[in-house]
């Protein structure tokens, strides 16, 4: 019996939605990050980008357990001598929702061309509307 490896010619994707409402941050970006690696299908090939489209709604009412909201802390540096900023996760949670899931995610992605042409099947929005509707996402149930 031979072992069956995908092609790229041969993957067929599918567009989801994750409405992240209530949702905890890091449950929510391995489930996405999954999906986007096509981890969830039977046709997985570790080398190719078989995973499937994933739309994120309401990423401004994701949660954080613990203290995390006031410990957390994103940082960024303009590569300037000087210029660490440092946010902590509230501040990201009411500035910047997108960037916050998008961070997450794009973590738990594979370390080159492979991953950066995964997460480009990500989009995030911050409120529940999304322009993809002629895509018919499914709608995704967290378990």
């Amino acid at each position: 019996m031979k072992t069956y490896m995908q092609r790229k010619e041969d993957v067929v994707r599918q567009w989801y939605v994750i409405d992240a409402e209530g949702e905890t941050l890091g449950r929510l970006a391995t489930k996405v990050a999954s999906i986007l690696r096509g981890k969830h299908k039977p046709t997985y090939t570790p080398h190719i980008d078989g995973g499937d489209y994933v739309i994120v709604v309401n990423a401004g009412k994701v949660n954080l357990t613990g203290n995390k909201l006031n410990d957390k802390i994103y940082y960024n540096h303009s590569r300037y001598t000087g210029g660490l900023r440092e946010r902590t996760a509230k501040e990201m949670q009411e500035k910047y929702p997108v960037e916050m899931i998008e961070r997450a995610v794009k973590g738990m992605l594979p370390k080159g061309r492979l991953g950066r042409q995964m997460y480009k099947k990500l989009f995030v929005y911050a409120e529940g509307d999304h322009p993809h509707s002629a895509q018919k996402p499914t709608a995704l149930k967290m378990d």
